[in-house]
């Protein structure tokens, strides 16, 4: 590691801050001392360590190569893999996988995007007390460790959660007070403003979102002062891409900007971006085509000077896209800058899933569909983080053919895990409980078309197909995707509702707000600067709420309310209650007994400790036996009933005679019927009248639920004989040892 005092290699400080009424302490140059920077972070029993490595210069790409990899181990947390057979962790949990999102999304900006040079963020968990949030220490200490580092890099970048807890704001909520929160905003932010957000609200108003922002704001500027004290004491002179470049490469470089100028001197910009997006990319290809051949003409321009002009080209693209908008106030599309695009809705295209919603936005088209399960295909979690289990799930797919593109099909991309876990986090509000819709949810929802904001189409296709499988949720949900274009200071901008591709791509901001009409669910921003004033967002969450409204306008025209009835196809689910004492009696021994019933009625049989039992099945006949073998399972046999059942046993005595016979007279519970209670008249032998197999109407004279016992009888059904009287009561016999009198040999037994 590169530090100022580069003669002491075992240098090392420790720095510490009081934050949120817990000890927050940095320690920078113990740990990984090969890196271009790293740090530990301690914040309550939490520590996680982040190390900074820059690499080479990559040739022949067009982007800036930033790696971000979140790291959790199961030993943070005092735990060891559930599996038999794999101990080591696998690939990311999906929540890993979003803490590494927050981090890339927070600190991307800040770099220089011309760096080609490779650069690697490692946030590796080490210890996790189940209260304090990692990434929080994740993100700080991403922060110092390139900031202490040579990379050139225009941060810091801090962020922390903040949590509403009744009436009252919560700076860096332990998970305590997270599970008691109304909302909970992951604000991060630089020396110029707000520059990544993240939020899952239950509804609840601009006005508190905004409160919560401009809150983490004044403790952002705190927390941006501690890390640049650390870096005036240990850092070194970050080193800028520019200025490694040679006089003759950047004189080369200069060229290339005058021919893209002589390029572009007849080219109408109106011309180029235009409503339809395939014409567009058209004739941004030809551009890119043309450039192409005019600087092969000259023979002192290089492959590698071509690429960087094509680089250029797209900058310039970019820069024409931006003054149609700020200066002529025109879109690409011709649209105002508060307009959206066409909404087309449709619901019920497939019959046999379970329910499906088209949402089109323009030529961005998702159509999600969703799958009702039985309460055990629940998802189990089992991280560092988080344990237990989920039973609603959205995933998002976007394939190649959305865009046009060619691309190999590898399963999930961070993106895509991204995008769906945003519609899931805007949709869990609206979501029935488990009591009143006990179903497992899953919705999957397929990009077919992009052209911006296929997350917010996402949220808003799976609010139809939810409906229309009869999920009643509260409300419809609709998402929507902001824009912000601005010139040369913060205070000359426009803030775009309903941002397109190009608009993506040229823009400053991708502010996506999901909601219903009373509130938001969920946020999540992303920008290209170096930071937003708190003007912009609480405009862009205004103008957010309008188009949201228009959306869920046009949504209800298609489909008001949730179908009242489940499609044929989906399972239904008969909920009952039994003791939890009779759990046990349920599963049977090793679980024989409702395995039976599950093979036997075609159904799932799923228990809760409560006593809740879920019967699910697309078999309803099945489905009632079920419950029936249920009810006879658990049922409290009460002397006096009378039952019909099958003998099952003939008893015999150790001396080889027949003393009665076993009867199941219910499933799972059965009694004995002694030789003496078949008939009035005396008989020898059981078997002389009465068989295995044989069908007896009995009645239960004698419940002993200590020794677990039931005493049945036949005659007791029957008519007396004439003249018959019943027998007196026995008198128990005296106790050989404590009851009788005093023994007429008083001399001791021999034995």
């Amino acid at each position: 590691m590169f530090f100022k005092k580069e003669k002491d290699k075992n240098y090392s400080k420790d720095f510490k801050m009081e934050f949120a009424g817990r000890e927050l302490i940095v320690e920078v140059g113990k740990y990984a001392p090969q890196t271009s920077g790293s740090c530990l972070v301690r914040y309550g029993g939490t520590s996680v360590l982040v190390t900074a490595v820059q690499g080479d210069e990559r040739e022949g790409i067009d982007y800036f190569p930033l790696l971000v990899e979140y790291s959790e181990k199961l030993y943070a947390a005092g735990k060891i893999k559930g599996s038999r057979w794999i101990k080591r962790e696998g690939r990311p949990t999906d929540e890993a996988v979003l803490t590494g999102r927050v981090i890339d999304r927070s600190i991307r900006p800040l770099f220089n995007d011309a760096s080609r040079k490779d650069i690697q963020i490692v946030a590796s968990v080490l210890e996790y007390d189940g209260e304090n949030d990692p990434a929080f220490c994740s993100l700080l200490g991403t922060s110092i460790a390139l900031m202490v580092s040579p990379i050139e890099w225009a941060g810091p970048a801090v962020g922390f959660l903040v949590g509403k807890v009744g009436d009252e704001l919560v700076l860096n909520p332990t998970n305590t007070a997270r599970a008691k929160s109304d909302f909970e905003v992951f604000t991060v932010g630089t020396p110029d403003g707000i520059d990544m957000l993240e939020a899952r609200c239950n509804e609840s108003s601009e006005d508190d979102v905004m409160s919560a922002i401009e809150f983490a704001d004044k403790h952002i500027k705190k927390m941006i002062k501690f890390v640049e004290d650390i870096q005036k004491e240990i850092g070194i002179p970050k080193i800028s891409a520019e200025s490694q470049l040679t006089d003759e490469e950047k004189q080369q470089r200069e060229l290339i900007d005058q021919k893209i100028e002589e390029f572009f001197k007849d080219k109408d910009t109106k011309t180029i971006f235009t409503a339809d997006k395939e014409e567009t990319e058209a004739n941004i290809r030809t551009l890119n085509k043309d450039l192409n051949e005019t600087l092969k003409e000259d023979s002192e321009i290089s492959k590698e000077l071509r690429s960087f002009g094509m680089r250029r080209l797209d900058e310039k693209l970019t820069e024409k896209a931006r003054e149609m908008i700020l200066k002529d106030n025109q879109r690409p599309d011709g649209r105002k800058t508060d307009e959206l695009r066409d909404i087309n809705c449709e619901v019920g295209l497939f019959n046999r899933t379970h329910g499906t919603g088209l949402f089109k936005r323009g030529l961005t088209h998702v159509l999600s569909i969703v799958t009702l399960g039985s309460p055990g295909a629940e998802q189990l979690l089992d991280g560092m983080e988080i344990e237990g289990t989920k039973r609603y799930m959205h995933h998002y797919n976007f394939p190649g053919f959305s865009v046009g593109s060619v691309q190999p099909n590898r399963g999930a991309s961070r993106r895509d895990i991204g995008h769906g876990t945003l519609a899931e986090n805007a949709l869990i509000p609206v979501l029935p409980s488990k009591e009143d819709f006990p179903y497992t949810i899953r919705v999957v929802s397929e990009v077919l078309s992009s052209n911006g904001s296929s997350s917010q189409a996402a949220a808003c296709g799976s609010t139809l197909a939810l409906m229309h499988a009869g999920v009643p949720i509260k409300r419809p949900v609709a998402g929507i995707a902001m824009g912000l274009i601005t010139g040369k200071s913060l205070d000359d901008y426009v803030v775009l509702t309903d941002i397109q591709g190009v608009e993506d791509h040229s823009g400053d901001m991708d502010f996506k707000v999901a909601g219903t009409e009373k509130g938001i669910t969920a946020i999540q921003l992303d920008i290209k600067l170096h930071g937003i004033s708190l003007k912009i967002c609480k405009e862009t969450l205004e103008k957010a709420k309008n188009a949201r409204l228009k959306i869920l306008e046009t949504m209800t025209k298609t489909i008001p309310e949730s179908n009242k009835e489940l499609s044929e196809f989906a399972p239904r689910i008969i909920t009952m209650k039994i003791d939890p004492e009779d759990i046990r009696v349920v599963i049977g021994p090793g679980g024989k007994m409702i395995n039976q019933m599950i093979a036997d009625y075609d159904v799932q049989i799923d228990l809760e400790d409560d006593g809740t039992v879920f019967i699910t099945s697309t078999n309803q006949e099945g489905a009632q036996k079920a419950v029936e073998h249920i009810e006879a399972l658990t049922k409290k046999v009460l002397p006096g009933e009378i039952y019909e059942g099958k003998i099952t046993k003939i008893v015999t005595s150790q001396s080889g005679g027949e003393v009665g016979a076993i009867v199941e007279f219910l499933p799972g519970k059965d009694g004995m019927v002694h030789i003496s209670e078949f008939k009035y008249e005396r008989i020898d032998k059981v078997s002389d009248i009465v068989k295995v197999g044989d069908t007896l109407k009995v009645k239960v004279m004698e419940v002993d639920e200590e020794r677990g016992r039931i005493g049945l009888s036949v005659k007791a059904l029957l008519e007396k004989p004439e003249g018959w009287q019943d027998r007196p009561p026995r008198t128990p016999r005296p106790n050989n040892f404590n009851n009788r009198g005093p023994r007429r040999d008083s001399r001791p037994k021999r034995y």
